[in-house]
């Protein structure tokens, strides 16, 4: 893997940058994207100072298809050759019942979740293809196996990353592509502040009372799959905090 170039949408936090710093650890060259630059700007500080790595920051919203047609367009020819596609940009807005929910918000989860992932897939893989070599790394949700309550906008989004993964997957079987899907349970990044519009209080209590995954625990599953010899596709990985068995049945107790 060292040497390899990773790009990884959302990188500006959690889950994105956790998974910056393990690839940054091993030597690879990454390009890092996320619409907030400063935050973007501050991951790359950090992978460059701690890894001495190479890191070429891409600033776009994922959600805009031109945007992201003219930063691969701007990729010097040096960071052309995408190695590993991790698409974890996404997130979920509000906890509300599917007849009293935000249009607006829930349009913003689709077209995230959605349609910034067929996006980065549609626009990366044919270089892949081209250059007989790459990996694609959809960062699901255990939320895309089955409903909860007030989440089915968000849960919706997953399953579709389920159903995408797995059609590209049947679709480059005859290639030497491979194409995973990870999906996390619960997990404690800024996912919840985001859910919840900046309300700490709330999003604290998603998470009192038990140990929940951190951003580290998913960034190591995904280095896992792309590390593995190229003969060998990791398809699916569902990732638990030892407390939690579904969606909705976590124990508060251990």
């Amino acid at each position: 893997m060292k040497d390899k170039t990773i790009f990884i949408t959302g990188a500006g936090s959690g889950i994105g940058a956790a998974c910056a710093m393990r690839f940054a650890s091993e030597g690879c060259r990454l390009i890092l994207n996320a619409r907030n630059t400063d935050r973007l700007g501050q991951v790359c500080s950090e992978v460059r100072k701690n890894y001495g790595a190479d890191v070429l920051p891409l600033p776009f919203d994922v959600r805009d298809r031109k945007a992201i047609e003219e930063a691969l367009a701007s990729l010097p020819d040096e960071w052309k050759a995408i190695d590993v596609l991790v698409n974890n940009a996404g997130l979920a807005l509000g906890l509300d019942k599917e007849f009293e929910g935000s249009l607006d918000d829930w349009e913003t989860v689709i077209d995230t979740n959605i349609k910034g992932t067929l996006a980065m897939t549609r626009l990366v893989v044919p270089g892949m293809l081209e250059r007989g070599r790459g990996h694609i790394i959809n960062i699901g949700s255990i939320a895309g196996d089955g409903a909860y309550p007030g989440g089915s906008v968000y849960c919706a989004t997953k399953a579709a990353v389920k159903a995408l993964t797995d059609g590209l997957r049947i679709d480059l079987v005859d290639t030497p592509l491979r194409v995973t899907n990870i999906k996390p349970g619960q997990v404690e990044t800024n996912f919840s502040m985001v859910r919840f519009h900046g309300d700490k209080d709330r999003a604290d209590k998603v998470y009192e009372g038990y140990k929940p995954l951190e951003a580290a625990d998913i960034a190591e599953t995904v280095w896992f799959a792309a590390s593995m010899p190229e003969h060998v596709q990791i398809a699916e990985m569902l990732v638990l905090p030892t407390c939690q068995a579904t969606s909705g049945i976590i124990s508060r107790k251990i």
